[in-house]
């Protein structure tokens, strides 16, 4: 009776390893949470989207006032975000006191845009920019998250040029959409 138990134990532990072999095997990110990996051309595209949404929110402020940019930037957020997905991890380059953290979506959209009594922001995105690159220091995936580092230049309507040192983290959401879970900006130290 006791081999008859031992030799059913080892079957079902060995049912068991299969299953977990087959659930995570060499592909497991794209099956068990079918999501396709992300490349590094994704992050290009999302930093190319997320550049072209600031001049859009700068062009739309100069065109029809705070509204425009209220309209654009809220689109950019939902878009390029993932607020959907939880916490934003956002440190944007020019805030300060105990307003320095932007995990809500709210204190994003108050950095960008400004005009939120709550933050005392005077709108990062509203300062005519024109145009923005990337120049990359360093680069991790992993499946569905990817973080990078560099450089981002923005460009002004008067073609003065701002460098950030930038970081991003990128996740994929439940529908295959790039999201930025992670934001942090500051200026280059200058000793």
């Amino acid at each position: 009776m006791n081999t008859v138990i031992v030799v059913i134990c080892l079957i079902v532990l060995f049912v068991l390893l299969l299953l977990i072999m087959i659930n995570h095997g060499s592909n497991s990110n794209e099956r068990v949470n079918n999501k396709k990996p992300i490349t590094y051309n994704d992050i290009v595209n999302a930093q190319k989207n997320w550049g072209n949404a600031l001049v859009a929110i700068s062009t739309a402020y100069e065109k029809n006032g705070i509204k425009g940019a209220a309209q654009v930037a809220n689109q950019a957020l939902d878009s390029a975000y993932g607020y959907n997905l939880g916490p934003v991890l956002f440190n944007p380059t020019l805030t300060s006191g105990k307003h320095v953290f932007r995990p809500t979506r709210e204190g994003a959209l108050a950095y960008f845009i400004g005009g939120n009594p709550n933050f005392p922001d005077k709108g990062f995105a509203i300062k005519g920019w024109r145009s923005v690159s990337t120049k990359p220091a360093a680069y991790f995936i992993d499946g569905d998250i990817a973080m990078w580092m560099g450089n981002v230049f923005l460009t002004d309507k008067n073609g003065k040029v701002t460098m950030v040192d930038k970081s991003w983290g990128y996740k994929r959401d439940k529908d295959g959409t790039l999201r930025i879970v992670l934001h942090h900006s500051s200026l280059p130290y200058e000793p």
